[in-house]
């Protein structure tokens, strides 16, 4: 059997047909590599969004750590502070009988009695010094006498007619107030004036 030559015709159609037929597997393999690699981009973006929102959050995060601490902190110096300033509050809301006792021996007592001046001048002196070292440490006494009534210092125990003061003054301190570095311990007890009744003439 004799093997028959295949003979391709020399003609520009064949020709064409023929770097078609090569052209064509090149084609499809360069368009699967481009489709791959677009397929690849798309998920490296999808990565890239979801690494860069887990960033986000995470920031996020330690920004509010950061403000959590730091209010944290706030709230600690402003405890430490309050804890400095009113730790004697107890300690001298005990002492406070003891000067107004004091100051009421000294007021009761006979100030013309030599007898008795050496010892009235050892109170004074004692509760002068207590005075001086309570208000080293922020206690003092709260304005009163001659002052304006304002209830937030003062406790009105009686009100009293009055032609010498303006009304809701305070006439007379029963007992003194104190204040512990702005925070009231014990509001003064006081007489406070009011304006006089009206006289009306039983002759008209």
């Amino acid at each position: 059997m004799k093997k028959e030559k295949i003979k391709f015709q020399d003609t520009p159609e064949k020709n064409e047909t023929l770097e078609e037929a090569l052209e064509t597997p090149i084609q499809c393999e360069e368009e699967s590599v481009i489709g791959q690699l677009e397929a690849a981009l798309e998920a490296s973006e999808g990565k890239i969004e979801l690494l860069d929102a887990k960033i986000k959050e995470q920031q996020d995060s330690v920004l509010r750590a950061r403000a959590d601490i730091e209010n944290m902190r706030r709230r600690t110096e402003l405890e430490i502070d309050k804890a400095r300033k009113y730790a004697l509050e107890r300690f001298a809301s005990e002492l406070l009988p003891v000067m107004d006792n004091m100051e009421r021996a000294v007021e009761m007592s006979d100030l013309e009695n030599e007898a008795l001046k050496p010892i009235l001048e050892g109170i004074e002196l004692t509760h002068k010094t207590m005075k001086d070292t309570m208000e080293k440490f922020g206690l003092k006494e709260v304005p009163a006498q001659d002052a304006v009534f304002n209830p937030e210092f003062h406790q009105a125990m009686s009100i009293q007619e009055s032609a010498t003061h303006e009304p809701n003054t305070v006439m007379l301190v029963m007992q003194k107030g104190y204040e512990l570095n702005g925070r009231v311990m014990r509001p003064a007890m006081v007489m406070v004036s009011k304006a006089p009744t009206p006289q009306v003439d039983d002759k008209a």
